[in-house]
């Protein structure tokens, strides 16, 4: 790497920095969670939280207490944490109000920091996977900070970052372990089947992740599979311990172990219209002149690509519990079609990245480096076309289930194999790798408004 593109590389990294840190500030003192998807739901999670798991407190199904009674509990166990000391303390004679008010900003404070680990640790497996000699890598914080859903995963009561950030712990993990040529400790165990576990008890959406980790056995060197697979069960084993009790909960509860708060349909693909899987109807043009709803309505792609990179929904950028008024709805629907026009760009960086990625497939002797680019690969593969099931599965009418911030994880991957990509042509043409560089920037700061909330400050800042 020469000077001036090292200088180039520093300069962009704290610029993008600068901004993040900035969105994330502006966003813990302006949304307020009970403003998320299914907002009221999480909040009653929190409060009821010691209803739901202490032994003999009460006799009612869970269900009575939240409708979010399904998900696992870790998101939940800080904010009622905050809240149960709140409420022990406070002298306030609305002191309810209060403390959902002060779990909720902490919350946002907690859920942020534990965002800028993960870019750390991102940063972490970069520098590994390819042996840089920095952590100051701009393609990364534009890359992956550059997704709009990550700033309403962030400031709603959610489990998405958890599943991000503990997903980053085990690639680094297991990058680690490739290193070391698969000798491994205990404590190497310990650490990816603490993790596993705690990923499970984040969202149901973890165990997407979790096939492709066994789908490596298939291609790590002959020498190397019982090595690698013993490593992998024991994990496994270690997270079932962790995180199993809640699943048999649910079973012995509902009877099933991935129960929901709607009945699922019998698997057809005639559970959802043509224009739910091929766009065709005429207000599909809407993704680029206003990609808000109800336009295209239940129409998978075009939804998840707008609620990527702007805010389709109406829950974080420009709307309110009003719907039907909303905030500022048809101007920010302009800005947002612009949003999704300049964001064609890291679209395509993100697919061009995903085909680099599936190279490593064709080498006969994978490397480590191969390893890892075929775990993301067979993740996003398997995170997609799970979270389509769910989709025909559970149908609704207007899509009410098709939201980015839910499969974040699958994002995340492909920024991962675009700045593989990226670091790549950084070695090979520089000066076309600054132009790219440059150009993700313009669109990070032009997409700079569809990271902020537009609510107004919290009551009790």
């Amino acid at each position: 790497m020469n000077l001036y593109t090292k200088n180039f590389d520093t300069y962009t990294f704290f610029v993008t920095l600068s901004l993040i840190s900035y969105v994330l500030i502006y966003n813990l003192f302006h949304y307020d969670p009970i403003q998320g998807y299914d907002g009221a739901a999480h909040h009653a999670y929190v409060q009821n939280f010691l209803n739901l798991y202490i032994p003999g407190k009460t006799n009612q199904p869970s269900s009575n207490f939240t409708y979010e009674f399904f998900s696992p509990p870790l998101p939940y166990i800080f904010p009622a944490f905050i809240n149960e000391s709140c409420k022990f303390l406070s002298s306030s004679e609305n002191y309810l109000e209060y403390c959902q008010d002060l779990y909720g900003f902490i919350n946002i404070l907690f859920v942020s920091l534990l965002f800028i680990s993960l870019l750390l640790i991102y940063l972490q497996i970069i520098k590994k996977l390819l042996r840089n000699n920095t952590l100051l890598n701009p393609t990364v914080l534009l890359l992956i900070g550059l997704f709009s859903a990550n700033y309403k995963a962030i400031s709603m009561i959610r489990g998405e970052v958890y599943i991000l950030f503990l997903n980053s712990f085990l690639i680094y993990r297991l990058l680690v372990l490739f290193e070391m040529s698969f000798r491994y400790s205990k404590k190497d165990i310990a650490y990816f089947g603490i993790t596993i576990g705690l990923l499970a008890l984040s969202r149901q959406w973890a165990f997407l992740l979790f096939p492709a980790y066994f789908i490596i056995y298939f291609f790590v060197q002959d020498k190397f599979k019982y090595i690698y697979a013993k490593f992998i069960l024991s994990a496994f084993f270690i997270g079932f311990v962790i995180s199993g009790w809640f699943y048999i909960s649910l079973f012995i509860e509902y009877g099933s172990f991935t129960t929901f708060n709607q009945d699922p349909t019998s698997f057809k693909l005639s559970n959802q219209p043509l224009s739910f899987y091929i766009p065709y109807s005429e207000d599909v043009g809407m993704v680029f002149t206003k990609p808000i709803r109800p336009y295209f309505e239940n129409q998978f792609l075009p939804i998840l690509y707008s609620d990527l990179w702007g805010d389709y929904w109406g829950y974080f950028s420009f709307t309110s519990r009003s719907l039907d008024v909303g905030r500022n709805q048809m101007a920010i629907g302009d800005y947002l079609a612009r949003v999704n026009i300049v964001s064609l760009f890291p679209t395509f960086l993100l697919f061009v990245g995903l085909k680099n990625s599936s190279k490593s497939f064709s080498n006969k002797l994978k490397t480590n480096f191969d390893l890892i680019n075929i775990y993301v690969v067979f993740s996003i593969a398997i995170c997609f076309f799970g979270y389509l099931w769910f989709q025909i599965s559970f149908p609704e009418g207007n899509g009410d289930t098709n939201k980015a911030t839910y499969i974040l994880q699958i994002f995340h991957l492909l920024g991962l194999s675009a700045v593989i990509y990226l670091e790549k042509l950084r070695e090979q043409n520089s000066k076309i790798y600054r132009i790219v560089i440059a150009s993700l920037l313009m669109v990070f700061i032009h997409n700079f408004s569809a990271m902020l909330s537009h609510f107004p400050m919290i009551d009790f800042i």
